[in-house]
């Protein structure tokens, strides 16, 4: 690792207190996804040399807003963010499963390989993030869609009792404000720890306008 990633990894390990085996796990998540990111679009190449903070602490800090949280639903899991990295940070913890839900084969095969590698408490769906049947604590969600359509992909984890917790960019406030006009939404916004710029919108009870 060069010595501006290995600086990245540091401030990570200390602002979440991961183990050392925990980072073991995230650099080999890494140097899998670069990999895989030669052949398939799983995210921006530009955004690679910024993996710890862009993408790792990004999608770590939901474990810091739901510390207690053991069940989750990533919807939309693409290259495993936030996924992979919550299943890799709980791996140990009893009880603990991240449902990784993406509709395209490819990226579910990516994410089959990591799973099985670094053996994490983590089960791979090719489907419909709307159609799955899962009772969790927490459904999440990083850069699927706007707001609006978001909420409709996750109202029936909601539905079941969970919380919705999503990585949202810039815009959160005017997305939000869109989805009104759908929804009747019980929801907070919270600045991002890992860009002052990005929010986390957090969704306690929803359901559709009539």
């Amino acid at each position: 690792m060069d010595t501006q990633l290995a600086g990245a990894a540091d401030a990570f390990q200390a602002r979440t207190g991961a183990t050392p085996a925990q980072m073991a796990d995230l650099e080999a998540f890494r140097q899998e996804l670069v990999a895989a990111n030669a052949v398939m679009n799983l995210v921006g190449p530009d955004s690679l040399p910024d993996f710890w903070n862009r993408h790792a602490y990004d999608s770590a800090q939901l474990l810091e807003h739901e510390p207690d949280a053991l069940t989750w639903a990533d919807l939309g899991a693409g290259a495993g963010f936030p996924g992979l990295v919550l299943a890799i940070l709980l791996k140990g913890r009893p009880g603990a499963h991240v449902w990784l839900i993406d509709s395209l084969g490819k990226r579910c095969r990516f994410l089959e390989i990591v799973v099985a590698d670094l053996d994490l408490p983590a089960t791979v769906i090719n489907g419909r993030a709307e159609s799955q049947s899962l009772a969790v604590e927490i459904v999440t969600a990083r850069a699927l869609a706007p707001l609006e359509t978001l909420l409709g992909y996750a109202q029936p984890y909601i539905k079941r009792g969970a919380k919705g917790l999503f990585l949202k960019g810039e815009k959160a406030e005017v997305e939000l404000a869109a989805a009104r006009q759908s929804w009747r939404v019980d929801a907070a916004l919270s600045v991002s720890r890992s860009d002052p710029r990005g929010r986390l919108v957090e969704v306690r009870s929803l359901r559709r306008v009539p």
